[in-house]
């Protein structure tokens, strides 16, 4: 009788070990997924920009300062990967586009054609679902940091290689704007 007690117990201790393991691997996966998304959005407005660039350039080619900024912020930004590297990157991109917007505010003409406005458009529906996303990714982060930090996952997270995630944030305050895209 001792034995099948005995026996209960490791089962159910093992049991219970599996269900941590397993809600742990799902945070960090969640993690990873809602990383993905974001990268989905931001290589979406990655691919708009050169599109919005040679737009403008027909009304604007001597602000070629202003567009080779915008061109070199989305190389840079799309060359970075992870937060601690996207963070930076799109604060840079986010600024050069809003220099490239207070370009176009003086081109009327600009403001008029079509083109610009479609892709003015898709660029601000891609700012509200990259915020979405980074906000689905801040929150999954927390929850699998809450996972792994706490009573009893924080006994095996480190030893099962479970270790914080970071969230994706702005350093700049300015950077924390969306582009204003508004004519």
């Amino acid at each position: 009788m001792m034995g099948l007690v005995l026996l209960g117990l490791i089962v159910v201790l093992g049991l219970w070990f599996v269900a941590i393991y397993n809600g742990m691997v799902g945070g960090r996966n969640a993690v990873k997924e809602a990383w993905a998304q974001i990268d989905v959005q931001l290589k979406r407005r990655h691919d708009l920009i050169p599109n919005l660039v040679e737009t403008v350039k027909g009304y604007a080619s001597h602000e070629k300062t202003t567009l080779d900024d915008v061109m070199r912020a989305r190389t840079q930004a799309t060359a970075a990967h992870g937060p601690s590297a996207q963070g930076p990157a799109e604060q840079q991109l986010n600024g050069a586009l809003g220099r490239l917007f207070a370009v176009a505010e003086q081109y009327p003409d600009l403001k008029a054609n079509t083109n610009f406005l479609a892709l003015q458009e898709e660029l601000a529906s891609t700012e509200n679902r990259i915020g979405f996303a980074r906000q689905h990714f801040n929150d999954s982060v927390r929850d699998y940091n809450t996972r792994i930090q706490s009573i009893p996952a924080n006994f095996f997270a480190a030893g099962f290689g479970f270790a914080p995630e970071s969230f994706f944030e702005l350093d700049d305050p300015a950077a924390r704007q969306t582009p204003t895209v508004k004519f």
